[in-house]
């Protein structure tokens, strides 16, 4: 489907982008880097579409012809930001699996911090590839006709 194409592009452009904000820049071997990007990315894909999903149930879609896309994308985009914070909080606080670089802006949320570009990554990336899977989908449609 349109959407994971779309999602599995943003999220790698994404992934590539901010990882400079983390310590596995400055600490780890190149091909760790690559490596690491392509490994977030498919989880990121994986991720957004299960927030999909549960959107779709949720919002008790029905056929892709009438779907409710901007209520499909804000769900989306509650249960994308909802992952990203838990994900956030056990791989920093408790797992301590990876390590915000100097750099890497933050948001406290009580006593935790989380990264702004893994949360913005939920707020921006879900809503777009929705928006360029429809504008694709209208596009098919009107050729159609």
């Amino acid at each position: 489907m349109r959407i994971s194409a779309l999602a599995r592009g943003l999220n790698l452009a994404w992934e590539a982008a901010h990882v400079r904000l983390y310590t596995l820049w400055t600490e780890a071997e190149p091909a760790y880097i690559a490596f690491s990007v392509l490994h977030c990315a498919m989880g990121d894909v994986l991720i957004g579409g299960l927030a999909l999903l549960l959107a779709l149930i949720v919002g008790r879609e029905g056929e892709l012809p009438r779907w409710r896309w901007p209520r499909i994308a804000l769900l989306a985009v509650i249960f994308g930001v909802g992952y990203a914070i838990f994900s956030e909080w056990m791989n920093i606080t408790i797992l301590r699996t990876w390590v915000y670089g100097e750099a890497m802006p933050r948001l406290n949320i009580g006593t935790f911090e989380i990264g702004l570009t893994p949360l913005a990554q939920w707020l921006v990336l879900p809503p777009l590839a929705l928006h360029l899977a429809r504008l694709s989908l209208d596009l098919t449609r009107t050729a159609a006709r």
